[in-house]
């Protein structure tokens, strides 16, 4: 029985090799800016969430340094012998001094942690917009290959450039 070759019908058309290969390096393209996506998106999560946990703790000092104000406040209204609450007075002054200089150094560090998440942020939008642009590029290079138009791998080669050129400066900056 003789072999039967099945020969696709334009595979002599050196155009579709050359579509053909574009739309795998596309496809590279997009697969290398799609990871560095997500890993922008989770790193930005990872920043907000040790943002919000410094923001608890702050909150936690600020109440600490409010129960020592109330904690003097009563000392004070109740004792009529100021020489008697007088050490345990220094106690509670020492301890919201203490709680309210934390609770400076923990908002600084919540603070920077609200910018790196946002500049994350702003990361994970470059690489999303390279995404779409390289998602486009691939499905108009895609289209030559249905309607043996040359302007579809045209404009796929033009989105393909904006995408990866999206993609490098999410790196860069």
């Amino acid at each position: 029985m003789p072999e039967i070759e099945v020969k696709p019908e334009h595979a002599d058309d050196p155009m579709t090799r050359t579509v053909g290969i574009l739309v795998g390096v596309v496809g590279i393209l997009l697969s290398v800016v799609t990871i560095a996506s997500h890993r922008a998106h989770t790193e930005a999560v990872i920043h907000r969430t040790e943002s919000n946990d410094q923001w608890a703790f702050y909150q936690a000092k600020k109440i600490r340094e409010s129960s020592s104000d109330i904690a003097l406040a009563l000392l004070a209204a109740l004792q009529p012998d100021a020489a008697k609450a007088e050490a345990t007075a220094q106690k509670l002054q020492a301890a919201r001094d203490k709680y309210a200089d934390e609770a400076k150094e923990i908002m600084k560090e919540a603070q920077a942690k609200d910018v790196e998440q946002k500049v994350e942020e702003k990361r994970a939008l470059r690489f999303d917009i390279g995404e779409g642009l390289l998602e486009l590029g691939l499905v108009l290079c895609s289209l030559f290959f249905l309607a043996r138009k040359r302007f579809f791998p045209i404009f796929g080669v033009i989105a393909s450039i904006a995408g990866t050129t999206m993609g490098i400066w999410g790196w860069v900056l």
